[in-house]
């Protein structure tokens, strides 16, 4: 197995391994926003890492677009482990979760729905809504929560996410290394003249 794929594969185990940690000690609650910072900093950390690895052990010089691909293959792989395990633990394990968000939205729906001219606002900003009535607006707008936040979709948006990420990791680290890390030096140029033969 390459060291990139397998550096790919590592840091998926770790952020499954964070993400079980925290479902069982709930040290935030239902706010994911640190879960988020950590799985793309594992990102970042399986790309640079295993990039790095892999032009240690290359044996000639490697182009850009090489090492760009090399960072993909970390990147991908953890994108992919991620993305399906994300919908087996939101599907499975932690269902609770979207139901919490769903109730979250239904609250902020009936309360917009709710105030002083709230209806009309929406019914105007919303052309579609004209002719219907207010259950029949917060179905609609149920239903496009429920779409939102279901494991398939959490899954779609996650890889697609964290595959772009990749792209644009990869590009960033690979900029870093040729330029900084891994800088040749730089040999004498055709143009300087020879040095003068000592007497």
């Amino acid at each position: 197995m390459r060291v990139t794929v397998l550096t790919g594969l590592i840091s998926a185990a770790v952020f499954i391994i964070v993400k079980m940690v925290y479902f069982y000690t709930q040290p935030s609650g239902y706010d994911i926003t640190s879960l988020v910072l950590i799985n793309l900093f594992l990102l970042i950390i399986a790309i640079g890492v295993g990039l790095f690895l892999q032009k240690m052990r290359d044996t000639e010089e490697s182009t850009g677009l090489r090492d760009i691909k090399n960072g993909m293959t970390s990147g991908v792989p953890y994108a992919l482990v991620v993305g399906v395990f994300l919908y087996f633990y939101y599907e499975k394990i932690d269902p609770e979760f979207n139901q919490h968000k769903l109730a979250e939205q239904e609250y902020l729906i009936d309360k917009q729905l709710n105030e002083p001219g709230g209806l009309e606002k929406i019914k105007k900003e919303n052309p579609d809504f004209e002719v219907l009535s207010k259950e029949e607006i917060k179905d609609q707008a149920m239903d496009g929560a429920r779409g939102a936040l279901s494991s398939t979709s959490t899954m779609t948006l996650t890889l697609l996410g964290l595959i772009l990420m990749s792209a644009l990791n990869s590009i960033f680290i690979t900029i870093i290394y040729r330029r900084v890390v891994f800088r040749r030096p730089k040999g004498p140029s055709p143009y300087d003249s020879p040095k003068k033969k000592s007497e």
